[in-house]
């Protein structure tokens, strides 16, 4: 049997597959310009964002960080500048100098203050005064003997003995000679006795050289406090009152509470009694009742009264 249609079905079957070589070859040229064209799109954003970041293209500028602001808006300008770091600097030094300024000062108002209460503790006297606010017991400073009176443990340098300007007599070098100097195991209370010897035998400048060795050598040994009076009265029998009146002085500032404190604040005032110093005597003896009401009263009552006859005291 023939069939007079079949040769027109295998043209149509190669017309088909004609068609669908021809689609097919026809969609790799498609993919690829497609493809060509995202390229050149990224390189585009890429070479534009390049020129955000790197603006110079050389490598070697670099713009600040650019942080966005709180309000989600964009702002191209940076949020500090050198300029700006520098004032801010400078502000916080302006700041911490007038600090310093502040604390400065403060510290010099207070030295200042305690200089000015240490010169009042300074320029107070250790000797207690009698009720007439008078301050110091000692004769006015018109001589060079009769140094000023300092606070404690400060306390005037007497005045040295000197030595006899008149050379002496034979005879009074061999009665001086005649003393006998004591030899015991303490030196010191030796020295003393020696100075005490020569007082008792009226030999008042000797004594006076053999005391101030003695005060000089000892300052510490428990005879001190006999050897200052003791050198004072030297001072004092020998009609030298200016010069005896720093030692008794300085053995009752020295320690009050020593043997022969009292005893010295008492010659004192026989001192200024001499000197013709009414007001400093009165204070002496004040200071003597005051300090010493037991010694007043007994071992020292005779002397202590014989002084008070001989000035007015207020």
């Amino acid at each position: 049997m023939t069939l007079p249609n079949s040769p027109a079905k295998p043209r149509a079957v190669m017309i088909a597959a004609l068609a669908a070589m021809l689609a097919t070859s026809g969609a790799p040229a498609f993919a690829q310009d497609n493809a060509d064209a995202r390229i050149r799109k990224l390189e585009a954003e890429i070479r534009a964002l390049q020129r955000r970041v790197f603006p110079g293209g050389d490598g070697r500028y670099f713009e600040p960080d650019i942080s966005a602001p709180a309000n989600g808006s964009s702002s191209a300008s940076p949020q500090t500048t050198a300029v700006t770091d520098i004032l801010a600097r400078l502000d916080a030094l302006e700041s911490s100098i007038q600090a310093l300024t502040s604390q400065v000062e403060m510290a010099n108002n207070t030295q200042r203050g305690m200089e000015q209460r240490l010169a009042v503790l300074e320029g107070t006297s250790t000797t207690r005064t009698a009720s007439n606010g008078t301050t110091s017991i000692l004769p006015n400073a018109g001589s060079t003997a009769t140094p000023t009176p300092t606070p404690r443990p400060a306390t005037p340098a007497p005045t040295p003995a000197p030595t006899p300007s008149a050379a002496p007599s034979a005879e009074r070098l061999a009665a001086v000679r005649a003393i006998a100097k004591p030899q015991t195991d303490d030196a010191g209370d030796d020295d003393y006795s020696y100075g005490f010897r020569l007082w008792e035998a009226k030999f008042y400048p000797e004594a006076q050289q053999a005391l101030a060795a003695f005060v000089e050598k000892y300052p510490d040994h428990w005879r001190t406090t006999y050897g200052r009076n003791l050198l004072g009265r030297a001072f004092l029998d020998n009609g030298q009152a200016r010069e005896a009146a720093p030692w008794f002085l300085q053995n009752y500032q020295a320690d009050n509470d020593a043997a022969r404190a009292p005893d010295s604040l008492l010659f004192l005032a026989e001192a200024m009694i001499q000197l013709q110093d009414t007001d400093r005597a009165c204070i002496a003896l004040a200071e003597f009742s005051e300090t010493y009401p037991a010694i007043a009263s007994g071992r020292l009552s005779d002397q202590y009264e014989s002084n008070r006859r001989k000035v007015k005291c207020n």
